[in-house]
């Protein structure tokens, strides 16, 4: 059994290039192309997005690879313009040499809690147990999948365009998602307000969040 951090990967990343890109798409309602300078964009997208012009945030999109555990990636998926791709524990047999013969778990928010974590360990322990009792009988993994928690972590490659996620994290910040979802969605939203703060900047999130708690961030 591992315990492992959640953490994001961002591909690609080049947040002035995203929006250039979208003001050049957004001046063909006007073909006012012309008016294109080094810093243009920055006006344009504050005035389209505070007249609800949001549309034109679509012909972009960002790409992040997420060590998150199997509930966050559940309630995720319910932003149907996403695209997702994920670790399928129909196929990966944690009881192989790739996988070192073990189960990797998201280490939970409540793991200061000593009572709590302990009771959570003892669980997850039992669970890989079965799961390997399972494998040395012969069990095939879309059957030994039938046992695995929400907690087991799992590797989701996830995409969406500009409208879609400031969408996602409008609702995924704040205090009423799941502590876990906070966890990984917080600190991409505020690399987006410091990068694209004319797109993120008006959204508010959970600020009594513990900011030790934050998934690790990555740029690739």
């Amino acid at each position: 059994m591992i315990l492992v951090q959640p953490k994001i990967e961002v591909e690609n990343y080049n947040p002035i290039q995203i929006m250039r890109n979208i003001e050049r798409a957004c001046r063909t309602c006007y073909r006012s192309e012309d008016l294109i300078t080094e810093e243009s964009y920055k006006t344009l997208l504050k005035n389209c997005i505070n007249r609800g012009h949001e549309s034109i945030l679509e012909h972009e999109k960002i790409t992040i690879r997420m060590t998150c555990d199997v509930g966050v990636y559940k309630d995720l998926t319910r932003h149907r313009f996403a695209s997702f791709s994920i670790e399928s524990t129909r196929y990966c047999n944690y009881g192989k040499d790739k996988f070192d013969n073990e189960i990797n778990f998201i280490r939970p928010i409540f793991a200061d809690e000593l009572d709590k974590f302990n009771i959570w360990e003892d669980t997850m322990k039992t669970i890989e147990d079965a799961y390997m009792k399972m494998v040395a009988a012969g069990y095939k993994p879309d059957e030994m999948r039938m046992i695995l928690p929400h907690s087991v972590a799992a590797e989701v490659t996830m995409t969406a365009n500009i409208r879609e996620w400031k969408h996602i994290l409008d609702l995924r910040t704040k205090k009423m998602a799941h502590p876990a979802v906070q966890q990984v969605m917080i600190p991409l939203l505020l690399n987006f307000k410091k990068n694209m703060p004319e797109i993120f900047g008006d959204i508010e999130y959970n600020e009594d969040f513990p900011q030790d708690k934050y998934a690790k961030l990555i740029f690739i």
